[in-house]
């Protein structure tokens, strides 16, 4: 007990630079508007990224029994904001005008959360029929997720509706464990939504972006879909993209042989030691965001799981090295580049309201690690 408590200990000391945001970064805010740009706004307003929000979490005190509740929030983005940051004030209250806010929430039942989805769904074409469902990790807040989710979505010009799942994650470094609880309660939840959301009239693809502890989430929630008879979300799924995954290399082994390979992508870093102190704590089990392919042992595995590999250590934006998927610029343009790819099928069709489910996208799962420029030297 002793030696985990030292573990948890190391891991709170390692953890606490990943609040740090990237300031160097090219500010991205022109591009993205344009007429009839997800993210117009009136002049000198912030951009507006509305989401989705499904969540489960918990007052201090209240049962966790893992249902959910449902709300429409728009998250503000600075115009000048800055490709990999979260704008954050460092001390007061938040500027609009300077900082990522929540500009509105409107809570929802869980009939209206659905059919305000098929309303956003409606009319569009091609990938912007899709949605993107973000699944975060360990020791995350719900401002957290909100900003991490809007600011991966304004830095991947993703054009479809976006949503977010938050978990009951208590945002304590030393809550590693608790937290592996609350999001195995989640489960359920989780499967519902994702089966409604393949559900929604004229939708092209759903996709998962999943962090850290969240992907564990995901790909349980997903297998237990598959066994369920439902395996690509009925030809709706899209991109699985887990970023610095916390699972077990043969749990991991078990979900993928459920789910199949095909549209599953990991972005990996050998140098996470958020994922290296999660491996000593689960008694030196490997974990698969941390494998390593420049060895032949890991490179052996990574081949055998048969998933699309992106190694990401290169990237690291901190000396955690847990959060480049979405701090590093390039890593989270590589992202929103596997979203915002356009499709053969979607290429004569328009303003699709109730499209039938098409092949699922299939990729080559090689390592990729030479097509990412590594990051200036800070």
């Amino acid at each position: 007990m002793q030696s985990k408590n030292l573990y948890l200990f190391l891991l709170a000391f390692l953890l606490l630079p990943l609040t740090g945001c990237n300031p160097e970064s090219p500010g991205i805010m022109d591009r993205l508007v344009g007429d009839g740009s997800y993210f117009s706004s009136p002049k000198n307003e912030p951009m507006s990224v509305p989401l989705f929000v499904a969540s489960t979490r918990r007052n201090e005190g209240v049962v966790d029994d893992g249902s959910a509740k449902f709300s429409l929030t728009t998250i503000g983005v600075p115009r000048d904001h800055q490709t990999g940051a979260i704008e954050k004030p460092s001390f007061g209250a938040a500027d609009k005008f300077k900082h990522f806010t929540v500009l509105s929430k409107r809570s929802l039942d869980e009939e209206d959360f659905y059919r305000e989805i098929a309303t956003h769904v409606s009319g569009r074409i091609g990938v912007s029929r899709d949605i993107l469902l973000y699944v975060h990790g360990f020791n995350t807040g719900l401002d957290e997720a909100r900003f991490r989710l809007a600011q991966i979505v304004a830095d991947g010009s993703f054009s479809g509706v976006t949503a977010l799942f938050t978990w009951n994650s208590r945002g304590g470094l030393f809550n590693y464990e608790s937290d592996k609880e609350a999001a195995t309660v989640s489960r359920d939840a989780l499967e519902k939504i994702l089966l409604r959301l393949a559900q929604t009239p004229g939708v092209g693809r759903v996709h998962i972006l999943a962090h850290s502890m969240g992907a564990w989430l995901s790909m349980e929630t997903l297998r237990a879909v598959a066994i369920s008879g439902h395996g690509d979300l009925d030809g709706r799924l899209g991109q699985v993209m887990l970023a610095n995954p916390d699972i077990d290399l043969n749990v991991f082994r078990q979900q993928v042989a459920r789910i199949g390979p095909g549209h599953v992508s990991i972005f990996i870093a050998n140098n996470d030691r958020a994922l290296s102190l999660s491996s000593r704590i689960a008694g030196d089990r490997p974990r698969v965001g941390a494998l390593d392919p420049s060895k032949a042992e890991d490179k052996s595995e990574l081949d055998r799981l048969g998933v699309s590999v992106q190694d990401i250590s290169s990237f690291s934006t901190d000396f955690v090295g847990h959060g480049a998927f979405s701090e590093a610029p390039d890593v989270v343009k590589k992202i929103g580049g596997q979203l915002t790819a356009p499709r053969a099928d979607d290429a004569n069709k328009h303003a699709i309201i109730d499209a039938q489910p098409s092949e699922p996208v299939r990729r080559n799962p090689t390592i990729e690690t030479k097509d990412l420029a590594p990051l200036p030297a800070q």
